[in-house]
């Protein structure tokens, strides 16, 4: 069939472009999409090519659909699975499959977010990666598999017991918490998720070095509403401090960061993250840096005497994407924190190449139809020449300005995306 979607040729060359899929085997399935959102991961791929680790050698020849945080409907099962997916019912994909480092968006030809059909492979398949979903949304999803990196990230962090040589699994019951670089999506995410979380904690400390992303993230994520939940959240303007290190630590009265989560891959942010660690604190490098030699300079002395661990964490398993739906069914988090602009199919070339210059956070895309990127602070000026913008403004105040059910079913309607 004719499909209409984005590939990736090379290194920089990424485009939007019709072609054919093949017709799916007895033991695959044809999945419709509906959203994809624009990961900075994706941005790396395009940035390196080939020379990305989940890219292949040959998509000079062979180009590879991009896009992995995509949700949508299942439009044609093959024989093998008819027992357990139904067409019409809508889907999640676990982006990172199991045993292997090809994913959805990086590795395959006809598998990823960015394209109106594509075609998830049998082993894939059988791997657990596609899952039921009941929810009625499908940005939720899109942000979901977002969610389920940062869930994976907590999850990564450990700690340990002074009478055992036991390692246990999450950050810090009622610890402190340092998420550096913290006011984008990704960071807002993390925030969200420890307030959230079954195992809370204490004090949620969040950096940046811009005022208007701080300002926008005590919108989404209030003080006092972390308050309520029982956390105390504090934002930190770290371009206003002369001495980071001291300014966090007294935060802490002296004590520390039982867990560090580096939302920017920049060596100084790395380095305070390490230096404020408190005893058997645990840094996670959660950014992934573009640079195969990225490295800083690490505090060894406090890793022998403090305990003081450094991991990085990148992508998840099955279980925290399903806790992930699972807050969102429950209304516990709101991944819509971490979307600001809305778009079409054929906003996606230009957004992914130029997204570091983009302000703001998360890059939604509908795939069935073309919309110009636009931010969703600017539906109410655009709403005064443009009625469908109107509605979107009208929709999106009702939810604090925030991305929402409402505002998704009047876009899918207005372009007759049949779901």
């Amino acid at each position: 069939m004719q499909v209409r979607g984005v590939r990736l040729h090379g290194a920089g060359d990424l485009r939007l472009e019709e072609f054919k899929i093949p017709e799916i085997k007895e033991d695959e399935i044809l999945l419709k999409v509906i959203s994809d959102s624009i990961c900075m991961s994706t941005w790396k791929e395009v940035k390196l090519g080939k020379e990305h680790i989940r890219v292949p050698e040959n998509i000079d020849t062979n180009p590879v659909i991009v896009g992995h945080e995509f949700s949508g409907i299942i439009a044609q099962v093959g024989e093998k699975w008819k027992k357990e997916y139904t067409p019409g019912e809508r889907f999640v994909v676990l982006p990172g499959i199991p045993g292997q480092m090809g994913a959805p968006g990086y590795s395959y030809e006809y598998f990823g977010g960015a394209v109106t059909y594509c075609i998830i492979p049998n082993d894939v398949i059988e791997k657990d990666c596609l899952l039921h979903y009941d929810g009625n949304t499908f940005y939720e999803v899109s942000v979901a598999e977002p969610m389920y990196c940062i869930i994976g990230g907590y999850n990564s962090n450990f700690h340990t017991d002074d009478l055992s040589y036991d390692h246990y699994k999450g950050t810090k019951k009622g610890g402190n918490i340092l998420i550096l670089g913290g006011c984008g999506p990704m960071g807002l995410g993390a925030v969200s998720y420890a307030l959230a979380m079954e195992n809370k904690p204490g004090m949620v400390v969040v950096t940046d070095i811009s005022e208007e992303r701080i300002e926008h993230a005590k919108k989404v994520i209030s003080v006092e509403e972390a308050a309520q939940k029982g956390v105390k959240l504090l934002y930190i303007n770290t371009s206003n401090i002369n001495k980071e290190v001291k300014e966090l630590l007294s935060l802490t009265d002296g004590k520390g960061y039982d867990d560090v989560f580096v939302y920017a891959p920049i060596q100084s942010v790395a380095e305070t993250g390490n230096r404020v660690l408190a005893f058997d604190g645990c840094m996670n490098l959660f950014a992934g840096p573009s640079d195969s030699q990225f490295s800083a300079s690490m505090n060894l002395y406090d890793s022998h005497y403090k305990k003081t661990k450094i991991i990085g964490s990148s992508g998840g398993i099955r279980s925290d994407l399903e806790e992930a739906l699972a807050l969102i069914s429950a209304e516990k988090i709101n991944p819509s924190v971490m979307i600001t602009h809305v778009g079409g199919i054929n906003s996606i070339v230009d957004a992914t190449l130029h997204l570091p210059e983009i302000p703001g956070g998360k890059k939604l895309a509908y795939i069935q139809f073309d919309m110009p990127l636009t931010a969703i602070e600017d539906f109410k000026e655009l709403g005064k020449t443009d009625l469908l913008y109107a509605k979107l403004a009208d929709a999106c105040d009702r939810h604090n300005g925030l991305w929402n059910k409402d505002a998704e079913d009047i876009l899918l309607d207005h372009f007759n995306v049949e779901v």
